[in-house]
């Protein structure tokens, strides 16, 4: 009887993907609005069609930030700089219908005291920690991010000649022995319309596919597939509308671990959408590191308002020799889920790092960026408990 075999598969997409500009749109937009102020409150959201851009949402500021732009100079730094691309920074349509928010939802939020701080929403969010990589993350929404990153990187630096801002790309996994490999590697590159289609993908394949699974010691025997129907000229906007958060499952675990159906991008961090998304990934990253589990899923709740979460769940999928009772008291012991607790320790209203950087390959497991989320600096404390 032929083995079965168990198969995982995640993607990613590069910034030039029309909903990944949209994100970064909407978190720039965030970084320049909090620049100037810090208390602000943002929801900003992007739309994007054929060399059209619409900004709208809810943002209460006293800084004078010119959104468009912001949003210009985004379009710019992605590559879309020429009519051909049916979506150029020097000519796109961009219309404002941002307004101001709600004075019923900033009256549930603020508070002098900090701890006191209510949640800007409703909701549930989920963070995941797995030890299958050297950054807690999984193994392939960790190498689907790296292949479109090392691509743009090529396609920005002129190595990769023939290619566009717009590319997806697709891993699988195969976990059935006891040392994962890399089953199948899809890449889809919007190209120029003169390319030479056999060089094309023997640089894909030679330069970015092989090289990043080596990057991980894995396998390069791997299935490939590029351009599935044969050409991909039409991308960006042009090809496809683009949607501020609609990424979520690209922007987090890669399908590995649920997901409360929130999106980050354009949302200040009173938004726990955002802020308490980050905060669980902090938790379940700190506990996997201190040994509690091989792989561990916390889910966080709120209610519009309030400052204590409403539920605290996990999951260890059968990889601890801890109880569930076990693990939640030593959760109520290290970590404070409160959003005022979370904005603070985070000084995510002042951050050391770029919002509109987390908008593209991934807000987690990110080693280039400097992401307070990701430290692990709760181990010891945990351990102490063991």
């Amino acid at each position: 009887m032929i083995r079965p075999e168990i198969l995982f598969t995640s993607e990613s997409v590069s910034e030039g993907h029309p909903d990944k500009l949209c994100d970064q749109v909407s978190d720039a937009i965030l970084d320049a609005v909090l620049k100037e102020d810090s208390e602000a409150f943002v929801a900003c959201e992007c739309y994007a069609t054929e060399n059209f851009l619409l900004i709208g949402g809810e943002i209460k500021t006293s800084a004078k930030v010119d959104y468009k732009e912001v949003a210009r100079r985004v379009i710019k730094d992605i590559g879309y700089d020429k009519d051909e691309y049916g979506f150029n920074y020097k000519t796109v349509t961009i219309k404002n219908l941002i307004h101001t928010q709600s004075t019923d939802i900033r009256r549930g939020v603020k508070n002098k005291n900090y701890l006191k701080t209510g949640a800007g929403d409703q909701g549930i969010m989920f963070g995941y920690a797995s030890d299958e990589s050297e950054g807690y993350m999984p193994l392939p929404i960790c190498i689907a991010h790296k292949l479109v990153r090392v691509a743009s990187q090529l396609r920005k630096s002129g190595e990769f000649v023939g290619a566009r801002p717009d590319m997806k790309s697709q891993v699988t996994i195969d976990y059935t022995n006891e040392n994962p490999q890399i089953k199948t590697i899809l890449m889809s590159v919007q190209h120029d319309e003169d390319i030479n289609e056999e060089k094309f993908k023997k640089y894909i394949i030679e330069n970015i596919m092989k090289p990043v699974a080596k990057s991980f010691n894995l396998n390069t025997d791997f299935k490939v597939l590029i351009n599935p129907t044969g050409r991909f000229v039409i991308g960006g906007p042009k090809g496809d509308t683009g949607l501020t958060g609609r990424k979520i499952i690209v922007d987090s675990y890669g399908g590995s671990a649920r997901h409360g159906g929130g999106a980050f991008s354009g949302k200040d961090p009173s938004k726990v959408d955002r802020s308490a998304a980050y905060y669980a990934r902090y938790m379940a990253k700190n506990l996997v590191a201190a040994g509690i589990a091989k792989r561990l899923e916390i889910q966080l709740s709120y209610a519009i308002g309030k400052s204590d979460p409403l539920s605290i769940s996990i999951s260890t999928f059968k990889t601890s020799k801890y109880s569930d009772e076990k693990i939640l008291e030593i959760i109520n012991k290290v970590f404070d889920a409160r959003p005022g607790a979370i904005i603070h320790n985070f000084n995510l209203r002042k951050p050391s790092f770029k919002y509109e950087d987390t908008a593209r390959y991934g807000h987690f497991g990110r080693p280039d960026l400097d992401l307070p989320w990701e430290k692990l600096d709760k181990v010891e404390e945990i351990k102490k408990y063991l």
